[in-house]
């Protein structure tokens, strides 16, 4: 099944129903209090479609709309290739910027495809709430760090 995601992924450059079906149901039964009232995503300027439409499909799966409140500065290196927390920490600083004019001020789902440090998922959240977002839900795809 995990081979057939990857291909999919790689392939088709969508992640695949089965995906969106598996994360619905996650966040079901997950419940997280207060309930997210819209979902948005970490973005990628190597796979700038990929995410989002993962986001936004799994956004209409859970009756809630999707905002793409984040964009990408600039182009790093992947939080994987990193010899430690530091790097990667300094990697994303300033990485990422907020849209405010679209920005709700509710509790959000944030959704991002591979966790490699768990930086770029804290400073989007933290960017998130500082720009007046409420309470901020991470959901990684797959964890792929030490």
């Amino acid at each position: 099944m995990g081979f057939a995601r990857s291909r999919s992924k790689y392939r088709d450059q969508r992640f695949s129903d089965d995906l969106v079906k598996a994360c619905t149901e996650l966040v079901t039964e997950w419940a997280p209090e207060p309930r997210p009232e819209w979902v948005t995503c970490v973005p990628s300027r190597r796979h700038p479609k990929l995410v989002p439409d993962f986001a936004r499909r799994l956004a209409a799966a859970l009756h809630l709309p999707f905002y793409a409140v984040l964009d990408k500065t600039d182009d790093r290196e992947e939080q994987k290739r990193m010899a430690n927390s530091i790097q990667q920490a300094r990697n994303i600083d300033g990485s990422l910027a907020v849209n405010t004019s679209t920005l709700p001020a509710t509790p959000v789902l944030l959704v991002d495809d591979m966790v490699d440090s768990k930086w770029t998922l804290t400073v989007a959240a933290y960017l998130l709430i500082s720009h007046g977002s409420g309470p901020v839900f991470p959901l990684g795809l797959a964890l792929t760090g030490q």
